[in-house]
This record gives structure tokens, sequence and C-alpha cells, in this order.
């Protein structure tokens, strides 16, 4: 039965005023009344009066704190103050994160009786595959949005800090989008590809006649960034000399440009990114710590992609439509096991690459794992990484596969490089990093001597056979 609302008839009333979508609920998680906003949220007709919050929003049978994530009920009847969360809700376009915030009301006898929540979309993520936003629902993954969502109505500055391939700018691009200055412009600042010669007049601009070359009046990107926000890439790669210069514009919020006199103002919210470890990098001298406290206001932890359990399959999906958006692909479940125990040294952006290889690979619309690269399939072979050194990265978690799909998958990466090598069988060894037995026993193993591999058999017995004679 409906819990009785005629004790609160000007409270339900006040929340129908407001533009934001509200809802009235008990201590028992049921919901007393919903404003125009949230019923208009709900185009179906279905009334939620009288359903529990978590049956309507998450669809669960039980709280949000018995099913794993964080109630801000519960929490607001523990500390008897407001709590703000961010939340993965079912509503009638698909599944949203939303900005809940929840205050709680007391009776005339000081105990809470009732909350007052408010909900607000975050348009710049989804919790299923939107090639539009950021896409996940790991724990890890909505750690980090609580973190955007928190941060981005304010003006203060935000550093981006996680591996590279980790999508820092598409983050930055969120919290520009969910902050008020999301009308302005938002200019992005490549301080890798910099030098230390042109990075001033780049950023600050610069006069006519300012250095060889000055033909004409150039405004910077902080010009171009005004009423806006200015993304710093790559921060850590800023050169000393220039960092000083940074430094005095976010103190001071003013610039010359180069060749000038003039002090200008800069309208700017900075945003920053890096994959360096700037602490370390202020204790050797290459970085400097006064402006590692102006960038630091609100740092961000960005998780790698080993950290975003679950989250792979729904960035699988949104990176099909990208790099094939004219072909319905899927992944078979033999391949998505590969890509689940490969640890994706390079996160998103080498899934991405990996998925795009397999797209021109695949013939069909299913890619398996015989589409996918050698060194996914075989991370242990790539001994040796581009630069001549042994490779760092983490070994993959073998055990996720079963034993007969790891099978299948060597079969058809020794199958691919048997039929796509053009030398002798000793270099097709060598650039295995095995030996021409062992070359020779995996061939016969996996059952790929017979029929084209009869001339395979002849090679390899051939160079084995010489092999013991000469031993």
């Amino acid at each position: 039965m409906p819990p009785d609302t005629r004790p609160l008839p000007e409270l339900a009333s006040f929340l129908e005023t407001l533009p934001e979508p509200h809802i009235l609920c008990d201590r028992d998680y049921r919901i007393i009344a919903a404003n125009a906003a949230y019923r208009a949220s709900w185009p179906d007709g279905r009334s939620v009066v009288g359903r529990t919050c978590y049956d309507v929003s998450h669809h669960y049978s039980v709280p949000c704190d018995r099913a794993g994530e964080s109630c801000p009920l519960a929490r607001s009847l523990q500390s008897g103050q407001r709590e703000r969360v961010l939340h993965l809700h079912h509503t009638p376009r698909g599944e949203e994160y939303v900005n809940i915030e929840l205050s709680p009301v007391r009776d005339a006898s000081g105990d809470i009786a009732w909350f007052v929540e408010k909900m607000e979309p975050m348009q710049v993520a989804r919790g299923v595959s939107d090639h539009r936003g950021l896409i996940g629902r790991s724990p890890a993954f909505q750690r980090m949005l609580e973190m955007i969502a928190r941060v981005a109505p304010s003006d203060a500055s935000v550093l981006l800090q996680g591996d590279s391939g980790t999508g820092k700018e598409l983050l930055a691009t969120a919290v520009h989008e969910a902050s008020r200055r999301a009308e302005g412009p938002f200019v992005v600042v490549d301080c890798s590809g910099l030098p230390e010669t042109l990075f001033e007049s780049e950023v600050f601009g610069h006069e006519r006649g300012a250095f060889t070359g000055a033909t004409a009046r150039k405004p910077g990107l902080i010009e171009a960034a005004s009423g806006g926000t200015l993304f710093l890439d790559e921060v850590g790669d800023i050169p000393l000399g220039m960092q000083v210069k940074l430094l005095r514009l976010l103190e001071t919020g003013t610039y010359r440009r180069v060749g000038s006199t003039e002090l200008r103002r800069a309208d700017i919210r900075l945003v920053s990114a890096t994959h360096r470890p700037l602490k370390r990098m202020i204790a050797e001298g290459t970085f400097r710590q006064d402006l590692f406290f102006r960038i630091n206001t609100f740092p961000i932890a960005v998780p790698p992609l080993r950290e975003r359990e679950g989250d792979l399959p729904l960035l699988i999906d949104s990176l099909l439509e990208r790099v094939a958006p004219k072909r319905r692909l899927a992944l078979s479940p033999a391949a998505l096991r590969v890509l689940c125990a490969y640890p994706f040294p390079g996160n998103v952006r080498e899934l991405r690459n990996v998925l795009e290889r397999a797209s021109l690979m695949c013939d069909g619309d299913l890619i398996g794992p015989e589409h996918l690269p050698e060194e996914v399939l075989h991370p242990e072979l790539a001994e040796i990484d581009d630069f001549g050194s042994p490779a760092s990265r983490p070994r993959p978690a073998i055990g996720l596969l079963d034993p007969l799909d790891l099978e299948e998958v060597q079969r058809q990466a020794m199958l691919r490089a048997v039929r796509t090598h053009r030398g002798s069988r000793r270099e097709l060894a060598r650039r295995l990093g095995i030996s021409e037995r062992t070359l020779y026993r995996r061939l016969r193993d996996l059952g790929l001597l017979d029929g084209q591999g009869d001339a395979v058999e002849e090679d390899v017995q051939a160079a084995a056979s010489g092999n013991e004679a000469r031993s």
C-alpha cells in the first residue's frame, strides 16, 4: 500500500516548483512523491509513487548497499547530513550515470523521517556503449567519474594522471562539457610536441617583429581559450624555462605576448594531464614544485584498462562501431577470452588498434582468435620491445582461457606464421624466438604437419637432423 502523504503536502508542493528531477522518500526507501521533472523522465506513464527507489532506479530487490553499491540514504541515516554519490540508473533511455544529492528531512521531534533526492544526469558518460561519451561501469571507472562530477562545476585546476592511452583528453573534454564553460572553446596544447623555442609564442602569442619570422601579430592559445578551457596535454614535458611563465599566469591570471609590454588578463579554466611521475621529477629538479601545487588543485587518477574489470566488452562493442561503422562486427567467445587475458599495456588506444586490425583481417561478421595480432595471442613470445630492451609488461592471465581455446589460439597463430613466412624455417624459428627442433615439435603437436605442412615437415626435419648431426 502506498505510504500516507498527508503529513507532507507543503514539501511535495515545493518539489513541483524545482526544475531538476526530485523525489521524496521515507526511511524504508519508498517513494512518497515525484515532481513533474521526474515524472517527465518516465514518459510511459508508469507511476513510481509507492515503489522503492532501488527498484525504480536499479531494478534491485534490495537496497543499493546490500547489492554492492554505495547507498546515499543509508549513508545519510548514519551521518545525519546531505550525501552525494554517482549512480548508474536504469531509465527509459537506457542506463545513464546520474549525480545524486540526497538531503535528510526531520520531523517535529528532530528525527530523520524523509529524504529529498535530486537527480542530475551526467551527459558526458554512459553505462552502456555510447560512442559519444565515456564508457564503463567498473568500480574504478565510477570512482573516476564521481571525481569529475564533483570538480566540473567549479573553476578549480584539474590534473589527470594515468598511463598513456587511457583517454585523458576525453576526460578533459568531459570536465569541460560538464562545466559552466561548456559553451566556450576547448583548446588543446600538446606540450610534448612543442620545443622550447616555439612554446612561448604558441601559448602566449607574439607581436609582429618579436623575433625573426614574426611577420604578423599572432594571438596565443591562451587567448584562443578565453571563456573556456585550456588543456595542457603531457604537462610534464613543458620545458623548465617555460614553467616559470606558466606559473606566473596561474598565480596572477595575467600574461604578455612575446615582444609586448601590455599585460593581458586570461579567462581560462586549466586542465592538465600527464603519464609522467611529477613528484619524482620534482625531486630530480626537472619539474617545479610550485607549479605542481598550482596545477594539482584537484588530482584525478585515471585507471588503466587492466584495472577496469568488466569494462572490456562495453568498450569493444563501442570501438567496433567506430572502426567499422558500416559493418555489424562481433567477437567470438574465444576471441573475447583472449582479449580479457591480455594486459593491454597501451590501454584503450591499444585496444582500438587491435580491433581495427582485426576488422581488416576478418571478411565476415565474427572476429575470431585467428584475426587477432600475434603479440596478443602470444605475449610470452614478445621478449624484446621495439627498442631492443627486455619487455617489462605483465604476462597475461593464461588461466582465464579454457585449455581447448588456448590450443586453438596457438594453432591458428602458428598456422598464420607458417603461411605468411617467406624465408627459411631457420629464419621462422628465429622470428618466433625458438629453436628449429622446438618449431618442428610445436608444428607436429598442433597438427600442422600434414597436407600443406608436408613441405614444412621436410624442411624442419632436415634442419633438426642437421643440428643433431652437428651436435
